[in-house]
């Protein structure tokens, strides 16, 4: 049977589009988005759970994120997640509710930033790659197998560079997005 599987391969590097989204969603930029609390854990209940299971994330205004607790209890549990999460937010609590300021950034943290939505990407690129490789490696080991002839294996070799080439620039697109959104806030 053929190991290569131009369906498999695609998927995995849409997904690697879609880890870096999700990666540069989590950039602070100056403006208040609910992602940016993502990666919060608290401890509540005994165990470490996501932010977004123990609380309402919302941005009411474009320069502040409200977390709505939905036990009280877990009040301090949550500002304590949120506090050691480093993203660089001061969170306050209101009742049962935590209020987190987004301050302005420096132009110093704007162009780490920038950097860093350019390391996320480069990562990416990197994940695409080896997939590529791998349908590479695939393609090889099927003709050496006769299941495929080398006229199948150079024109699946070129839909396997022009999947890698589309999402490539689909990531190129993403981070220079993201940065310029860093840059401009």
């Amino acid at each position: 049977m053929a190991k290569y599987d131009k369906a498999d391969i695609e998927r995995r590097m849409k997904g690697a589009v879609d880890s870096l989204k999700s990666d540069l969603s989590g950039l602070r930029t100056g403006r208040a988005n609910v992602s940016l609390l993502d990666p919060v854990v608290c401890e509540v209940y005994g165990a470490m759970m996501p932010l977004n299971q123990v609380a309402t994330v919302s941005a009411p205004e474009p320069r502040m994120l409200s977390v709505q607790v939905w036990d009280k209890s877990n009040l301090i549990a949550v500002e304590k997640g949120i506090a050691h999460a480093n993203l660089g937010l001061n969170p306050m609590i209101d009742g049962q509710t935590i209020r987190l300021p987004i301050p302005d950034l420096t132009e110093e943290r704007r162009k780490e930033l920038a950097k860093l939505a350019g390391q996320y990407a480069e990562k990416a690129k990197i994940a695409i790659r080896n997939v590529r490789r791998d349908g590479m490696e695939a393609l090889k080991e099927d003709e050496k197998k006769k299941e495929i002839s080398e006229d199948e294996r150079k024109r699946a070799e070129d839909e396997v560079q022009k999947l890698t080439d589309k999402y490539v620039a689909e990531t190129d697109t993403a981070a220079e997005h993201k940065e310029k959104e860093i840059m401009t806030q």
